[in-house]
């Protein structure tokens, strides 16, 4: 039985190699969220996406692709160093720990995105905008970044690298002031089969593998709302408020990036065909429906932006509960959560604009309240016990961004007009409690008590050919 169970996980582990070249460190929730996509969403935490007149609009509001009539195509670079710590008093049993950094590996992205007129396309007088967006791990070289696991040490819920992202939408005025879009992000799902011939020391023969990726949209809608261009039939509008503010509401649906794995070995002369049969379920990144209203108001060389978005992180009960690699953490209780967010944006000079913003992006996770302690105030083991194994750790974090952009005119050589942007973010992890337990590789049982933290710095800059 124990050569079966070692051939098990030997298959396994050859299957998942093959259908993962790119098994790097995942995370739920993707850097768009978490973090934002270019420089303008990075410098303002996002209190601007929604009215974002860039290509990265196809993902936060398709509608705002309406904004500015020039078509525009755009290169950058994306780098997050994160640190996230673990302090612990140890328990008995617990794992051993190099240092109080649980994590910091880095994730650096490649960005393209373009956004044009296709009316100038055909014979038709009304724009329609489209737009697309994408983001490569690794500076171009990690397509399919993934990796489901166990953690007895602890994982962080929201960091990580992420696999390839890809948004591509379209937006168009629908009547006075009032502009609506529609975009769809690409994720994949992936599949891989294995048929062999095999012993049960793991040398294989006769081997056939396939593995094949399937795309699947989820849906982007967003309206924009000129409130004085819309409500008011004067010019100036007689509330004049109503000609500085505009009105955001977008929807985004789910999406997860998923790979399922079906092998069967044949064991001659102990396993008979069909085979030993060998199914695995998961998913990595999550990215949960959010549901956003925005203000963007104006008034002189200044610019306000404020945002209110509404995460349903609860839907990923159900995702987990079918995950054969994460079914432990299936019963955890994911709290949807408010993320509000407040910008500034001043035009410096013609040519330089200044922008920050701050967010609070409490977590989906219930920690404090799920550690259940004895009459000596100590944590028991029973406490999170449908998290045993993943032990998920995230935590409340408060977000910092610094961005600036210069546009050039007339450049030395280029026939068009240039866009640079910069962008700066800081994550603080607010310090939080919570409890570790699974079986070690003696086959104790053990209960860690952890404070999860750090923080993270993100760096971001790209150039944008204006046409």
């Amino acid at each position: 039985m124990k050569s079966r169970a070692a051939f098990r996980k030997s298959l396994a582990a050859a299957v998942l190699l093959g259908a993962l070249p790119g098994l790097t460190h995942g995370a739920m929730g993707h850097t768009s969220i978490n973090v934002g996509l270019f420089p303008s969403d990075v410098g303002s935490a996002q209190a601007f996406s929604a009215f974002g007149d860039q290509a990265s609009a196809v993902l936060y509001n398709p509608a705002s692709l309406t904004r500015g009539a020039e078509g525009e195509l755009s290169a950058g670079l994306f780098y997050v160093e994160p640190s996230l710590e673990v302090s612990s008093d140890g328990g008995e049993n617990a794992p051993e720990r190099d240092g109080s950094v649980l994590d910091d590996e880095s994730s650096e992205q490649v960005l393209i995105g373009m956004k044009t007129d296709l009316s100038k396309l055909v014979k038709m007088d009304h724009p329609v905008y489209f737009g697309f967006v994408a983001a490569v791990e690794d500076f171009g070289e990690d397509l399919m970044a993934f990796e489901s696991r166990t953690a007895d040490e602890g994982q962080f819920f929201q960091y990580g690298r992420q696999p390839l992202f890809l948004t591509l939408g379209a937006g168009t005025n629908v009547w006075r002031g009032v502009d609506a879009g529609l975009a769809a992000q690409i994720t994949l799902h992936s599949d891989a089969t294995m048929r062999t011939n095999a012993t049960l020391g793991g040398e294989t023969s006769r081997e056939q593998i396939e593995v094949s990726a399937e795309p699947v949209l989820a849906p982007i809608l967003g309206v924009n709302v000129a409130l004085g261009e819309t409500f008011c039939d004067t010019d100036p509008c007689q509330w004049g408020w109503m000609d500085h503010l505009d009105i955001a509401l977008v929807y985004r649906g789910f999406s997860k990036s998923k790979t399922d794995v079906d092998a069967n070995a044949v064991v001659p002369g102990t396993v008979p065909e069909p085979g030993l049969p060998l199914a695995i379920r998961t998913i990595d990144t999550f990215e949960p429906e959010i549901i956003s209203l925005s203000g963007d108001y104006h008034w002189g060389d200044w610019r306000f932006g404020a945002g209110l978005e509404y995460q349903i992180w609860s839907r990923l009960e159900d995702e987990l509960g079918r995950d054969d690699v994460k079914e432990p953490a299936s019963e955890l209780e994911f709290k949807d959560t408010l993320v509000p967010r407040l910008g500034v944006e001043y035009a410096f000079r013609d040519d330089i604009t200044l922008r920050s913003g701050i967010a609070w992006q409490p977590t989906p996770l219930n920690p404090d309240e799920d550690i259940v302690r004895d009459g000596d105030g100590n944590a028991t083991a029973d406490s999170r016990s449908t998290n045993e194994q993943i032990n998920y750790l995230d935590s409340d974090r408060f977000v910092l961004g610094l961005g600036a952009t210069m546009d050039i005119a007339d450049p030395p050589i280029i026939a068009h007009p240039i866009r640079l942007d910069f962008g700066y973010q800081y994550h603080y992890l607010r310090d939080t409690d919570y409890l570790l337990t699974g079986v070690n590789e003696n086959g104790d049982r053990y209960a860690e008590e952890v404070t999860a933290g750090g923080d993270a710095h993100t760096v971001t800059g790209s150039i944008s050919l204006k046409f």
